[in-house]
């Protein structure tokens, strides 16, 4: 069996500790470097879905089991905006909690509101709407703490759409129990649902946008499980398959305190038991993806390359 991880911000999450399985998985892989991309890049890239804007909406849908058609579908997920020095500073939902049963509302009201555009929920902080081609192919994680720039031919529909929340009674309970209101969406990964091609039996991921690739691909599709080894309990002995562990992609966007405690769940949940499963033979290969390091990064490791004692282990922030 071939077990592949891609981990978006591994060699970004500094600090002075070891983590001595990721670091022997590292030091007796065999190495080889690209072209440093975003994780939606190396999807897009690995799944084979063509250029262009990375069809997120129209993946989430098919995640969801729904046939999007010909048409164009965007991601349309929640964000909060905070007026600071006079600029609108863009607050993802993963800076926030939100229940479904707000997001489902919600989405009712723009749907009341918008005849034809067809707002959904996948998850409480992931959404999509049917909308036509737009530029952004960003998640609003990767725009967290920045201002707000608004395409001009974008401004009339948000406008509208902050209108239709911002007098929600979801949002009017939020700012009563002092929590951020949802007060309007960040609109991304327009495109069609595209023809994909996957190496892999498997995928496991929490984006359902990666699951809806998967599907497309014909690959089975799995909600990231909480450890490797719920993880191989569920594999067959041989195949193909990957997980995507982005744990670390939203405390590293926030600045948040949580990275190290998120660097060493990673290490005694994923690494550590596929170094095990490696030795005991249970797995014949592991393949570490980081996409997003100063330049690409990936590392194979089979049972035999534990043997290179003389490659020691370093610590991570070599890497970087």
């Amino acid at each position: 069996m071939h077990c592949e991880l891609v981990v978006p911000g591994l060699f970004a999450s500094g600090g002075t500790s070891r983590f001595a399985a990721l670091e022997l998985l590292l030091a007796r892989g065999r190495r080889s470097a690209g072209e440093a991309k975003a994780l939606e890049c190396w999807v897009q890239e690995a799944f084979e879905l063509g250029e262009g804007v990375y069809p997120a909406g129209a993946l989430t849908l098919v995640a969801q089991g729904i046939d999007p058609g010909a048409d164009s579908w965007a991601r349309a997920d929640p964000v909060h905006l905070r007026v600071m020095d006079e600029r609108l500073i863009v607050l993802p939902a993963e800076t926030f909690a939100l229940r479904a049963e707000e997001s489902r509302a919600l989405c009712e009201a723009l749907n009341a509101h918008f005849a034809g555009m067809e707002f959904g929920m996948a998850q409480p902080r992931r959404w999509y709407v049917k909308l036509g081609q737009i530029e952004e192919g960003r998640p609003a994680l990767d725009a967290a703490g920045t201002a707000l720039e608004l395409p001009k031919q974008m401004a009339p529909l948000l406008n509208e759409i902050q209108m239709v929340l911002h007098f929600h009674p979801v949002n009017e309970a939020r700012e009563a129990r002092g929590e951020p209101p949802v007060n309007s969406l960040w609109l991304w990964g327009a495109g069609r649902a595209p023809r994909t091609r996957a190496p892999w039996q498997s995928v496991a991921a929490d984006d359902p946008a990666v699951l809806g690739a998967a599907r497309l691909a014909n690959a089975r599709q799995r909600a990231l499980p909480r450890s490797a080894g719920e993880w191989l309990e569920r594999l067959p002995e041989d195949g193909r398959h990957l997980a995507v562990l982005d744990a670390l992609r939203a405390p590293l966007a926030l600045a948040a305190d949580t990275v190290q405690n998120e660097m060493q769940a990673l290490e005694r949940d994923w690494f550590a038991p596929l170094l095990a499963a490696l030795r005991r033979g249970r797995i014949g290969m592991v393949t570490l993806h980081v996409p997003d390091a100063a330049e690409a990064l990936s590392f194979e490791i089979i049972r035999g390359d534990l043997r290179r004692f003389w490659r020691r282990p370093r610590s991570i922030k070599n890497y970087g």
